[in-house]
């Protein structure tokens, strides 16, 4: 597991009346005193629950945030970092590119490779405490072209010790490439093909919820993927819980 945490102190600047000395103290009363604080931290469990019938999901890239900070919004395109994750399950760069962002204050991706239906995968992160402390997470359906189920923007700073939030997580399509199903196209072992490619192909170009996979039983003939790789609605369950 690699984490990434944006951690910082806060500094106090007490000048002149606003702090009064006691004649025990080492400065004078019109001096100045720097106060130096440390920032409190907090640690948040984040589970993911692959609740489709057969699509692996790939690594976890969770990131922990301000309110104004957003990985991805349905109708814009896909940033490239995204687009990374979503066409090969590598999120690394989706994280990199955050932690640029002044709003972001801590990346986890998880250790393990991909896991299948009914298996979970958990990290844990520890950032600095914020009232709108937000959390985001995204992994790719493995067979697919560039599909990810996401959960963005879940407010947890307000949740106490011991408390958690559970939501489902839509599958998303990235909008980066065509979704043609072909076995040389997808890097899920339904398959075993191409992950990333860094030509956008899709004429859409945007985000959007995925409509699903057609499959060959449906008549999609080109199609390495067959109904057991279908899901409907969410693909994934996610619950985050403050450990402290």
């Amino acid at each position: 597991m690699k984490m990434h945490i944006k951690a910082k102190t806060l500094s106090i600047l007490l000048i002149g009346t606003s702090l009064v000395f006691t004649s025990g103290c080492f400065h004078d009363e019109d001096d100045d005193a720097i106060v130096t604080m440390p920032v409190a931290m907090v640690t948040y469990s984040v589970t993911v629950t692959n609740i489709t019938n057969g699509q692996p999901l790939t690594p976890l890239g969770v990131i922990a945030h301000h309110s104004n900070y957003q990985a991805w919004q349905a109708g814009s395109a896909a940033s490239a970092g995204l687009e990374m994750l979503a066409e090969s399950g590598d999120p690394s760069v989706f994280l990199s590119d955050a932690a640029v962002s002044s709003d972001v204050l801590g990346t986890v991706a998880s250790g393990n490779g991909p896991f299948g239906p009914g298996a979970s995968e958990t990290v844990m992160l520890t950032t600095i405490e914020a009232s709108d402390l937000e959390i985001t997470v995204a992994a790719m359906l493995a067979n697919t072209n560039d599909a990810f189920a996401g959960i963005a923007n879940v407010l947890v700073g307000d949740l106490a010790a011991g408390d958690s939030i559970t939501m489902l997580a839509h599958a998303y399509d990235a909008g980066t490439e065509l979704n043609t199903e072909t076995a040389g196209t997808m890097p899920g072992p339904a398959a075993g093909g191409e992950g990333f490619n860094a030509v956008r192909d899709d004429t859409g170009d945007f985000i959007a919820i995925h409509a699903g996979v057609v499959t060959s039983d449906d008549g999609l003939a080109s199609s390495a993927l067959d109904e057991s790789h279908r899901w409907q609605g969410s693909a994934a369950k996610v619950v985050i819980t403050r450990m402290q």
